[in-house]
């Protein structure tokens, strides 16, 4: 029987004949290297100038989109991360008087957690600062550029999303 006859799925060909596959590979090397760099310099420039982690950033920044605060529970589904992971970094928050928990009014097993005033100034503080940290890092891009790639970006998490949906099936 001629091999060249039976299909190959893409697991197969990205094994037998990974030359099919290097320009994808690439294109996932330099997205992530991207994303590596661009997180590094952000990381670095939040340690230096606020004296804060990524993280307690990224915590703030969910609390600052929520007036009313968010339970532990809702906070780790926005952040994609466990309770677990969030406990310590609230801890933390609560004693520098960035964060407040409060009682849930509708389930005493859990606790409301919000920026405290003094937090929301200084978390708006560092987004002011961040967004021109972001702007200087794409700033190479023309406005055209900046539109087309995250167009193509917004087809690759498409693609990505039904690639994943299709591996159940």
């Amino acid at each position: 029987m001629d091999d060249q006859a039976i299909p190959l799925d893409a697991e197969t060909k990205a094994v037998e004949m990974p030359e099919d596959h290097r320009e994808e590979l690439r294109l996932w090397l330099r997205l992530l290297t991207c994303t590596t760099l661009i997180e590094g310099e952000v990381r670095r420039r939040l340690r230096e100038q606020f004296d804060v982690t990524l993280p307690r950033f990224d915590l703030m920044a969910q609390l600052d989109k929520a007036p009313d605060g968010m339970t532990l529970s809702d906070l780790s589904k926005r952040m994609m991360v466990s309770n677990g992971n969030l406990t310590g970094l609230v801890d933390r928050l609560v004693a520098s008087g960035h964060i407040v928990r409060t009682a849930s009014p509708t389930d005493r097993r859990a606790s409301v957690i919000s920026l405290t005033q003094s937090g929301r100034v200084e978390f708006r503080a560092m987004a002011a600062e961040h967004e021109h940290w972001i702007a200087e890092l794409f700033g190479d891009l023309t406005e055209k550029e900046r539109g087309e790639l995250m167009r193509l970006l917004g087809k690759t998490k498409l693609s990505a999303r039904r690639a994943i949906q299709g591996e159940g099936q």
